[in-house]
C-alpha cells in the first residue's frame, strides 16, 4: 500500500511540476506578445482548461474525434510555448504572426470549451436508461419501416424526458423544438421522434 502511495505521490509531484513550467511558459509568451497584467495569466488558464475538457471527452464522451481535435489544439499551444521560450524566440521582438495567434486564442478556446461542454453526445444513454426503467415488456421495438407516428408506442417516462428537453430548448432559443432536433437530442429513430412530438 505504501509503495503504491509513493508511486502515486511521485506522479502527482511530476504532474504539478510539469503543469507549473508549462503555465509559466504560456504566461511568458502571452506577455511578450503584448498581453500584459492579468491577461497574460489568463492565457495558460484557458489552455489548461481546454486540455482538461478535451481529456474528459476522451475518457467519458462518445464524440472521440472532437475530443482528440481540441486536445491536440490545446497541446500544440502548450508545447509551442514551451519550445518558444527555450531560446528559439526573441522575447523582445515577437513576430507579428505570433501576436495574431495569441490575440485570437481566447476565441478559439471559448469555441472549443463550449462545443466540448455542451455537446448532446450523452443523450442516447439517458434514453436507454429511461427505456430500461420502463421494463423490457414496455420498451418499444424499433420499427423496420416508416409507420405513422401513432403506430409507435412511447413510454411515458420517455415523454416526460422529452418535455424537459423541449422546455430547455424553448428557454434557450425562444422557439419550439422541431422533430429533427428532438430526434437528435433524444437519439431515437425518426418515427419515434414524431410520435413523441405528438405528445408535447
Amino acid at each position: 500500500m505504501r509503495a503504491q502511495l509513493a508511486r502515486v505521490d511521485a506522479v502527482l509531484v511530476q504532474a504539478v511540476i510539469a503543469a507549473a513550467l508549462s503555465f509559466a511558459h504560456l504566461h511568458d509568451v502571452a506577455s511578450a506578445a503584448g498581453q500584459d497584467g492579468w491577461k497574460a495569466w489568463a492565457y495558460p488558464v484557458s489552455v489548461d482548461l481546454l486540455l482538461v475538457a478535451a481529456w474528459r471527452r476522451l475518457r467519458t464522451g462518445d464524440a472521440k474525434t472532437a475530443g482528440w481535435c481540441w486536445f491536440l489544439i490545446a497541446l500544440t499551444a502548450s508545447l509551442g510555448a514551451n519550445v518558444a521560450t527555450a531560446g528559439l524566440l526573441d522575447m523582445d521582438a515577437v513576430p507579428a504572426w505570433l501576436r495574431i495567434l495569441v490575440a485570437g486564442w481566447p476565441a478559439v478556446a471559448f469555441l472549443g470549451g463550449t462545443l466540448l461542454a455542451h455537446s448532446a453526445s450523452h443523450e442516447p444513454t439517458v434514453v436507454e436508461d429511461v427505456l430500461d426503467q420502463e421494463g423490457a415488456d414496455e420498451a418499444p421495438a424499433l420499427p423496420t419501416s416508416e409507420p405513422a407516428p401513432a403506430a409507435v408506442s412511447v413510454p411515458p417516462a420517455l415523454v416526460d424526458h422529452a418535455r424537459k428537453v423541449a422546455s430547455e430548448h424553448h428557454t434557450r432559443t425562444g422557439t419550439p423544438i422541431d422533430v429533427p432536433t428532438l430526434r437528435t437530442r433524444l437519439g431515437v429513430p425518426a418515427p419515434m421522434a414524431e410520435a413523441i412530438a405528438t405528445h408535447l
